[in-house]
């Protein structure tokens, strides 16, 4: 059986020159899917899932937060953590043009542009958690700690609490 030939992409890359392992896995999809439904398309507990939100602040900088798909970004935790007055969401047409990535493939990895990015603190003691691989129907697999360094990340707590 012949190997699938896949296209890197610029997370992919960055992995492999880093030298970071990592699995990918892929799955069916055209268009944007939630991480929830990414999480059950591939039988993966939802806490283990990330979702990478890219944000803007006050001062108009932007900042990238990586957490599960089952919790939601407190923007007050989160604004206070990059030195911020407020944080918004990135608008969805804006995601392309300033990450390289579309919205359901968006990933903390290989940004045209490195953003100061904070992984929520809860993920640190997973021995594996997915991201995004860079493109719609690519999920990969690597350590917390792999994802830090690989995203020059920091480690905050920036969801809500329950």
């Amino acid at each position: 059986m012949a190997k699938e030939k896949r296209e890197k992409t610029n997370a992919l890359r960055l992995l492999d020159r880093m030298r970071i392992p990592y699995e990918a896995h892929t799955y069916p999809c055209e268009t944007f899917t939630d991480g929830l439904e990414v999480a059950q398309q591939l039988g993966l507990d939802p806490s283990l899932v990330c979702k990478t939100l890219v944000t803007v602040g006050k001062s108009g900088g932007h900042y990238v937060f990586v957490l599960p798909v089952n919790q939601e970004l407190d923007r007050k935790k989160a604004a206070s953590l990059v030195g911020e007055k407020s944080l918004e969401l990135l608008p969805v047409k804006d995601l392309l043009a300033v990450t390289g990535y579309v919205r359901g493939g968006c990933t903390a990895l290989g940004m045209k542009k490195q953003f100061p990015t904070v992984v929520e603190q809860s993920l640190r003691e997973q021995p594996v958690i997915y991201v995004s691989g860079g493109r719609r129907g690519l999920q990969l697999s690597l350590s917390p700690q792999d994802l830090v360094r690989a995203a020059g990340a920091a480690w905050g707590h920036v969801v809500t609490s329950l």
